[in-house]
C-alpha cells in the first residue's frame, strides 16, 4: 500500500465532475435501448434474434442500475451524526468492496476502499454511511484517481475532521480484458488531507492499521 502524498489531483475541476446529483432524463430507459440496439446492428449482429431481443431493455435497466451513483448526492449520508460520545480517535473502515465503471471503455472496475478519518468537534457518522458514500460516487462513469478524490472531499467538507485518509485498491477489467490484457494487475491510489497530509508519523500510522 502506498504513501499518500498530501496532493489535490483534481482540484479546479470539480465544476466539471460535480458531487451532487445529477436529474435522470425520462426517456432515459427507451435512449439507452436504442443505442445498443444500434450497437449491436453496427457489430453485424440481428438485434432480432431470440437471444438479443430482449438485451437492449436489459442493458437500458442494468446501465440505470450500475450507474445510479448519478442521480443521488452521497454527501448526504454523511449529514447523519451523532456526538454525544466525543470520541477523539481515529475512525476506520477497511475493505469496502466496490464496483464501478471505467469511464474511458465502460468496462468494470472492481475494488476496495479503506477509508479513515479523525474526527474533530466530536463529529461522528455511521461506519455504514462511509461504506454508502464510497458505493454512492463508485455508480458513477469513473476514473479510480477521481473516485479517491471525491470520496475524501465528502468527509472532509460534511464532517469537517482534523483528518482523512482514503485508500482504493482495484483491478480494472479495461486492462485485464483487452489491451495489454494483465489479469489481476491491481492499481492503488491514495490521498491524506488535513493532520495526515502534513504528519509524516501520523500518516504512516494510519497506514499501518490498514495493512494489518
Amino acid at each position: 500500500m502506498t504513501d499518500p502524498k498530501p496532493v489535490d489531483s483534481l482540484a479546479g475541476q470539480e465544476e466539471l465532475r460535480p458531487l451532487d446529483a445529477l436529474c435522470c432524463p425520462d426517456d432515459a430507459k427507451a435512449r439507452i435501448a436504442g443505442a445498443v440496439r444500434t450497437i449491436l446492428e453496427a457489430l453485424g449482429e440481428d438485434p432480432a434474434r431470440e437471444g438479443l431481443n430482449d438485451t437492449p431493455r436489459r442493458v437500458a435497466e442494468m446501465y440505470l442500475e450500475v450507474f445510479g451513483g448519478l442521480y443521488e448526492d452521497p454527501r448526504e449520508h454523511l449529514k447523519t451524526q451523532f456526538s454525544a460520545d466525543r470520541h477523539q480517535g481515529a475512525v476506520i473502515v477497511k475493505d469496502i468492496r466496490f464496483h464501478s465503471m471505467c469511464e474511458h471503455h465502460l468496462l468494470p472496475v472492481v475494488g476496495r476502499a479503506h477509508v479513515a478519518y479523525l474526527p474533530a468537534g466530536g463529529r461522528l457518522t455511521g461506519l455504514s454511511k462511509l461504506a454508502r458514500v464510497v458505493e454512492g460516487f463508485a455508480r458513477r462513469p469513473q476514473l479510480q484517481e477521481r473516485l479517491t478524490d471525491q470520496i475524501a472531499r465528502s468527509l472532509e467538507e460534511i464532517l469537517q475532521p482534523a483528518a482523512v485518509l482514503v485508500v482504493l485498491e482495484a483491478e480494472h477489467m479495461c486492462m485485464s480484458m483487452r489491451g495489454v490484457r494483465a489479469p489481476g494487475s491491481s492499481t492503488v491510489t491514495s490521498i491524506a488531507r488535513g493532520v495526515w497530509a502534513e504528519d509524516h508519523a501520523a500518516r504512516q500510522e494510519i497506514l499501518s492499521l490498514l495493512r494489518s
